[in-house]
């Protein structure tokens, strides 16, 4: 069944803010295999001209996307989760994460579409700091893979 439109252009309440620590940005540096010295040493990132390390881009996607659950779960969306695939990821950047910052994701639904049976679904979390300002938008495409007919293939 097909996505209802009208929830096009919701958004969701701001998250609890997410402290991001020096040690999860290290560990997510190493988890990815990135060994930029600015993501796990503070003099590195200053002469840089970061106050503190930074995070590696991707290192946002496990807040947006723990934000976009506000999405997922809606009972009145009616998204199977069952059914669902990441399809794609992005990032727009207007500053990098920094060891400090608390973030919080405000989750919006910007697109639904139907195709081949397959319900679409993007949505767009907006980062803030502490101080309200943007720090990064991250985009998050999810397919619902359309339900087999009885007697096809699993």
């Amino acid at each position: 069944m097909a996505l209802d439109q009208s929830f096009v252009g919701r958004s969701y309440p701001p998250t609890d803010p997410y402290e991001v620590g020096r040690e999860k940005i290290r560990e997510f540096a190493e988890a990815v295999g990135d060994d930029n010295p600015a993501y796990a040493d503070t003099e590195a990132a200053k002469a840089l001209g970061h106050p503190d390390v930074i995070a590696p881009p991707t290192f946002v996607f496990a807040i947006t996307f723990k934000a976009a659950g506000q999405v997922i779960q809606d009972p009145q969306l009616g998204l199977d989760y069952s059914r669902v695939v990441h399809g794609d990821q992005k990032f727009a950047y207007t500053r990098p994460v920094r060891a400090g910052d608390r973030l919080t994701v405000t989750s919006t639904i910007e697109a639904i579409k139907s195709l081949a049976g397959n319900d679409i679904i993007d949505i767009r979390g907006e980062v803030h700091d502490e101080a309200g300002e943007h720090v990064v938008t991250a985009w998050t495409k999810l397919v619902a893979r359309a339900a087999q007919a009885a007697g096809e293939g699993v």
